[in-house]
């Protein structure tokens, strides 16, 4: 917790204990006698003043009594701290009232009701001057905890990241190989659209969030390259409805669906992969249907790291209660539907 914060709890604590004991004044409830010489203000001042020396003597030394392995031994060195601070009190409530409230001796006499009040008042000041202390470090605990699980979802993002880019672009080299072997005249374009794909990896993809334009061009770009492969131009159906500007979404999100759908379809049917995407003011639904292979399950694909399975943790690190993904499979067909709050 910030320094400035922690100033504000203590200030604020004893702006509620001086009012407290300034309360019976507010509503007119102190005998006449008593406001003589402000003997009450008087009385106000030095007991606030003892209650913050009882109360910041304990506030630092408690973190020592707590750190004791042994607690019967922390518990007998803390009773025997609050006795000390009683008897300091005790000779300095005498001083006070001989210096600043001009009480003449004999009315200073030594008697046991001011060890037990005294003794009281540190109790209570102890008691307020633990909790606050627990409060404080439950703050700052929080925040470690906070900042220790941000710092963990970041390395895991980073790592998924990591698995996605590099699984996509092996296949997209084998796939420009094979155009490359066969001298085909589709090459030169397929390695035109390899650059923009690069392009959008190297300088998109480490941001938290991308236009989502940016994402549709990247997976337009990777379908022609997957149509390339499948010599079919007709294999897949995209269809984008709703107006996309002011969208934002993470990059390389969507793409990795589509490559599941890639990698589990059917070659047979036209269209054999179906991906609509729509957007309204609030919401980004994505769909994605593909017919099966046969003996294929796309759920398998979750095994090495690089499939469903790691497409859901991302999302549960990047939109944490701010999607829903509802994965279903029949005989034929295989579909994964997301809606992304925006």
């Amino acid at each position: 917790m910030k320094r400035k914060n922690i100033l504000l709890i203590h200030f604020f604590f004893w702006f509620y204990i001086v009012n407290q004991a300034l309360f019976p004044l507010y509503i007119g409830q102190l005998d006449a006698s008593y406001m003589i010489g402000n003997k009450y203000l008087k009385d106000v001042a030095i007991t606030t003043l003892l209650n913050m020396l009882s109360f910041y003597l304990i506030y630092f030394a408690f973190p020592y009594f707590f750190r004791m392995k042994k607690r019967t031994i922390a518990l007998a060195s803390a009773l025997v701290f609050l006795v000390l601070i009683t008897a300091i009190r005790i000779p300095l409530e005498s001083l006070s009232w001989k210096l600043i409230g001009n009480l003449p001796g004999e009315e200073l006499m030594f008697k046991w009701m001011y060890a037990w009040n005294n003794l009281r008042m540190v109790i209570i000041t102890a008691i307020y001057a633990i909790l606050i202390r627990f409060m404080i470090n439950a703050f700052e605990s929080q925040k470690l905890k906070d900042e220790l699980i941000n710092q963990r979802q970041a390395g895991e993002l980073a790592l998924l990241r990591s698995q996605v880019n590099p699984h996509f672009l092996f296949n997209t080299l084998n796939n420009i190989y094979s155009l490359v072997y066969k001298k085909s005249e589709e090459a030169p374009a397929a390695v035109m659209k390899l650059s923009s794909i690069m392009r959008y990896m190297l300088y998109d993809s480490n941001a938290e969030k991308v236009p989502l334009e940016k994402e549709i061009e990247y997976l337009k770009s990777f379908i022609e390259l997957q149509n390339l492969r499948t010599k079919h131009p007709d294999f897949v159906s995209l269809e984008i409805s709703g107006d996309t500007e002011g969208h934002s979404i993470a990059p390389m999100l969507l793409i990795s669906f589509v490559e599941n759908a890639f990698k589990h379809g059917s070659k047979g049917p036209r269209p054999g992969i179906i991906i609509k995407l729509t957007t309204d003011k609030s919401y980004i639904r994505f769909e994605v249907v593909n017919y099966l292979k046969k003996k294929s399950l796309a759920f398998n694909e979750s095994k090495n790291g690089n499939g469903l399975e790691s497409i859901t943790r991302r999302l549960e690190l990047i939109y944490p209660r701010k999607h829903v993904l509802f994965v279903s499979e029949d005989t034929e067909t295989f579909r994964i539907n997301l809606e992304i709050e925006n």
